[in-house]
């Protein structure tokens, strides 16, 4: 049996969230994730990070800067495209630019709703819109427009966690279709760094098999 609604659980199962010894929601869904070894030599920073229970109308945000996004001529004709879904991609080859992420829950899915704000050096800052959710094969999904989204895998190394791609797809009406690796983009790898002081760094990574690697980006946060 797995975690009802209210986060109350069968003997032997983790819950969904519980209060710790402050009396705060602590939030289960990414620990779950990954081995609990490696999810406890995490410094307490990220596991924070990943363990707010974002209940009601509370909003976890961060703000920093973009230090330099790299697109190859391949990855920015992947961006322009990807407008049509949302410009889920940085569109712009950028130095730096400021940057904030807020992240809140999506009461429907179950799961969380990403939206980042990206500066530009001219014309308006790009939104960038996303809702993770803990469901499929992998336990967690991130579906970022026009019905398409991609299954990620989590793991820790050391002092960041790590979220890799492991397919793509698309739903519409109760369809899901696995998109076949020669039609993906490329391995997307997120790594979310520790840097101490409340600080850490964002690298997003996306590297086709043939093409290479076709976006980069850099940025660096600290807790709001």
């Amino acid at each position: 049996m797995q975690a009802t609604v209210d986060g109350s659980r069968a003997p032997g199962v983790a819950p969904i969230h519980e209060r710790d010894g402050d009396g705060a929601l602590y939030d289960y869904r990414f620990r779950r994730l990954v081995a609990r070894a490696a999810w406890d030599a995490l410094p307490g920073d990220v596991r924070r990070r990943f363990s707010k229970r974002l209940s009601g109308q509370a909003v976890a945000t961060y703000n920093g800067e973009i230090v330099w996004t790299r697109l190859s001529t391949a990855g920015w004709l992947l961006a322009q495209l990807c407008r049509l879904i949302g410009a889920p991609l940085p569109t712009n080859r950028s130095g730096p630019a400021p940057a904030a992420v807020a992240v809140s829950e999506d009461r429907p899915s179950g799961g969380q709703v990403w939206t980042r704000i990206y500066g530009r050096a001219h014309g308006n800052p790009q939104v960038i819109h996303s809702a993770k959710r803990f469901a499929g094969a992998t336990g967690l999904e991130e579906h970022i427009g026009g019905g398409l989204g991609m299954a990620l895998t989590v793991r820790a190394e050391a002092d960041a966690l790590i979220f890799t791609s492991d397919h793509y797809f698309w739903q519409c009406a109760g369809i899901r279709l696995r998109i076949p690796r020669w039609l993906a983009p490329g391995v997307a790898l997120v790594t979310h760094q520790h840097l101490g002081h409340g600080r850490f760094a964002f690298d997003l990574k996306v590297t086709h098999p043939w093409l290479g690697e076709l976006v980069s980006q850099h940025a660096l946060f600290r807790d709001g």
